[in-house]
């Protein structure tokens, strides 16, 4: 099954979450995972809830896992049907996670500016809207600092055109001219930590450590690189781009994914009222 999810494309960070939550199914459920039935799986998420004191939202992520493996199970003949069929969706309360605010960007912005690095990951990540997983895939060759213009690899490998600003361009212009190694990456270590005595490309691990530092220096809580991604949509919506271009620019395959990402300011809910409706 996980062969199968490489196949299709899965990044490694999700590849492992499926691992990890299979292999504990595997180890908690006390059946042979091809016998079990629709009442033990059940029973299963109900005292997966109790244990680990989650969500309705982390739930369904397990139940999501679980159904794909059944499918997949049946597909392959290894059992008659999937006992998952039965089981539905795992409604959550929709909450609507907050976009930085003009002021806000403007003092991670200062944070951030001490490092030549720092402020153009941030920049980068603002303007363009990608992924951090992205973000550390890209090599200095897949940058067209004239066109302001990017090659990413998103997810299931699909490759898609992105853009940045003005702003973003001189930022990376004066980080790279500050680079002395040799190394492809467009975004590196600072310190030396290959066998070789090189410079390493930075890890998702490593830009999410930077963004929270950045974060905790402004004083700004849940400073991470997803949160830029939603600042980009949401200020994309409200400026009038239409939908379908900020699921192409997002890499979304559903339009739905990407109005989970904007957040539209009431204040132009209410200007598009009075234009359209009165």
């Amino acid at each position: 099954f996980i062969s199968t999810k490489r196949i299709e494309g899965c990044s490694k960070r999700t590849e492992n979450f499926y691992l990890n939550t299979l292999l504990f199914y595997e180890k908690t459920i006390g059946h042979d995972i091809c016998s079990v039935s629709t009442a033990d799986i059940r029973e299963y998420l109900l005292n997966y809830q109790k244990i680990n004191n989650c969500s309705n939202v982390t739930l369904d992520n397990v139940r999501r896992i679980l159904s794909s493996f059944y499918k997949w199970l049946e597909e392959e003949d290894f059992i008659l049907k999937s006992p998952m069929k039965r089981i539905h969706r795992i409604k959550a309360p929709v909450v609507i996670k907050p976009a930085f605010s003009e002021e806000q960007i403007e003092v991670i912005r200062k944070s951030a500016s001490k490092n030549k690095r720092s402020i153009a990951i941030v920049d980068f990540l603002l303007s363009s809207g990608i992924r951090v997983s992205e973000l550390v895939k890209l090599n200095r060759s897949s940058i067209n600092l004239n066109s302001r213009t990017c090659i990413v690899f998103g997810k299931g490998a699909k490759q898609r055109e992105t853009y940045f600003d003005f702003r973003t361009k001189i930022e990376l212009e004066n980080y790279l001219k500050s680079r002395k190694d040799k190394n492809k990456a467009l975004f590196v270590t600072e310190r030396k930590k290959s066998k070789n005595g090189t410079y390493s490309r930075l890890s998702v691990n490593s830009v999410e450590k930077i963004i929270r530092n950045i974060g905790s220096e402004s004083e700004i809580e849940n400073v991470h690189p997803h949160r830029f991604r939603r600042t980009l949509a949401t200020r994309a919506i409200d400026k009038g781009m239409p939908i379908e271009q900020v699921q192409v620019l997002l890499g979304h395959s559903k339009i739905d994914t990407t109005l989970r990402y904007a957040n539209v300011q009431q204040s132009n809910v209410k200007y598009a009222h009075q234009k359209f409706i009165c």
